[in-house]
């Protein structure tokens, strides 16, 4: 499967929860994760997508400590069976 499928299940997946996953598009600052994951009564998280057996760039990983560290979470898709599972961890905490 490919990274830019894994993407469209993740954003119909967060869609379905009646939340939004915008493209984060974020020039001048390398590193950011591919989308936002934004559900209902204000949580949010930060996904990487990445194809199935790929590792985040270490700028990428340097950028999703930064995150983490200001609280945030991140988490890297490889697997759409791992879809429900970052869906709930932003709802129960982001």
């Amino acid at each position: 499967m490919r990274e830019k499928q894994i993407e469209h299940k993740l954003v119909q997946a967060v869609k379905a929860e009646g939340g939004i996953c915008p493209k984060l598009v974020s020039p001048g600052t390398d590193g950011m994760p591919d989308r936002m994951v934004l559900l209902p009564d204000a949580h949010i998280g930060f996904v990487e997508v990445k194809a199935p057996g790929q590792k985040p760039r270490p700028i990428q990983e340097r950028r999703h400590a930064q995150l983490r560290d200001l609280g945030f979470q991140v988490s890297v898709l490889d697997n759409p069976e791992q879809i429900p599972g970052i869906i709930r961890e932003v709802s129960e905490n982001g």
